[in-house]
């Protein structure tokens, strides 16, 4: 048994030094449950030296392809069998026989002797352990990160309880007889487990139904949100156009008066046309004036403090308060705002409050703005008047 023995080591070395630590399953601990199964349905046969070394050099070997990964890994673990029997005094026929048994673990092949029943028995052993459960848990794992196979509870309980029922049978005597009863123990409890989690999904889908109805004013409330916030935007651009209006028209007529009018009144014949043009553009500066303090936007400091955050106590919605700080930090406070839902809103709130200040002012200035253009023209034209009036009488 030196041989069985040295098979040992240079499989425990083997994955110990190349075997991806991302294999949960398919490892030496994997490896010595299927030799250990091997041993114990051994003695319940009647089976040759040559079988039964064959049998456990199989069961050593028979996953160490996963060192060069999953595809083709019984082939692979035939290379290193043979790489480990060139040190190894043993009989020419032992070495065939393990490779044919090595190919037999394939799960989609039919056993067709004695021993690729046991090493197939064996493989599958852990079918009829009470720890099933918690086994296969590190197959789903290795399927997760190799694989990239990802399956709910459900999903991978419906998977194992399909394997177990319909996909697997034991083939030997003993494995019929000791392993059967614990499977279909398993097999119930997987059932078990299926029905609890359907149940749950059940309670589950029930409860957001519920809760989709509950948020409906939460919806409600959205809306109103977004509709107000986009009619306080319309009449901010509505401003906006006012005022860029107000300071053409104004600029134009400036234009015009430094162009035409001013040039004349040096002339003692146009000293009558002083006054008016005075008139008209004081009123121009002054409408121009109130038209950009309408526009002029209001400077902030562009910070806040985490303990504003805590205090509840900074608007994150406007960027005024928030275009100097590093994006880590903005992305820390609207994570820690939207966990709360009543800072979430108030901010809101204050959103469109501190809008409709900015919209007070805005057409406050423009009410100015346009009645003092509205009185300078007025002004403008009298003064006019009365000027070529009084140079006629």
């Amino acid at each position: 048994m030196n041989t069985i023995k040295n098979a040992e080591d240079f499989v425990f070395a083997l994955f110990k030094d190349k075997l991806s630590p991302l294999y949960s399953y398919h490892n030496f601990y994997h490896t010595s449950r299927v030799v250990n199964a091997v041993k114990k349905l051994i003695t319940t046969e009647n089976l040759s030296k040559n079988e039964e070394t064959a049998l456990l050099l199989a069961a050593w070997f028979h996953d160490t392809g996963y060192v060069d990964g999953l595809e083709k890994h019984e082939e692979k673990s035939i290379h290193y069998l043979n790489e480990f029997i060139k040190s190894q005094a043993i009989d020419s026929a032992i070495l065939p026989l393990a490779e044919s048994l090595i190919r037999a673990t394939e799960f989609c092949k039919e056993p067709q002797t004695l021993t690729e029943s046991i090493i197939r028995d064996a493989d599958c052993s852990h079918f009829a352990d009470k720890n099933y459960l918690a086994i296969s848990e590190l197959l789903r794992d290795e399927w997760e990160v190799t694989l990239n196979r990802k399956l709910t509870d459900l999903e991978w309980l419906i998977e194992n309880r399909d394997l177990l029922t319909r996909r697997h049978r034991y083939f030997t005597d003993h494995g019929k007889k000791k392993w059967q009863k614990q499977k279909e123990d398993n097999i119930a409890l997987l059932q078990e487990r299926i029905h609890l989690l359907n149940g749950e999904q059940e309670k589950a889908a029930s409860k957001k139904k519920k809760n989709d109805k509950e948020e409906k004013p939460e919806r409600g409330i959205e809306t109103m949100f977004r509709v107000t916030l986009n009619n306080h935007t319309q009449l901010s651009q509505i401003a906006d156009s006012k005022a860029n209006i107000l300071l053409s028209v104004n600029a134009i007529i400036i234009s015009v008066a430094l162009s035409t009018l001013i040039p004349k009144l040096d002339s003692p014949s146009n000293a009558h046309l002083v006054v008016p043009t005075f008139i008209l553009i004081f009123f121009s500066v002054v409408s121009i004036i109130f038209a950009i303090l309408s526009t002029k936007p209001k400077v902030t400091s562009g910070k806040f403090t985490r303990k504003q955050i805590a205090d509840k106590n900074v608007n994150l919605l406007f960027f005024g308060n928030f275009y100097k700080m590093p994006a880590e930090e903005y992305l820390w406070a609207m994570n820690e705002m939207m966990k709360d839902k009543e800072y979430l809103y108030n901010s809101m709130v204050k959103d469109l409050y501190f809008l409709g200040l900015v919209l007070h002012r805005k057409y406050s200035l423009l009410r100015t703005t346009y009645t003092v253009f509205m009185i300078g023209i007025i002004a403008s034209v009298f003064s006019f008047v009365y000027a070529f009036y009084n140079l006629r009488g």
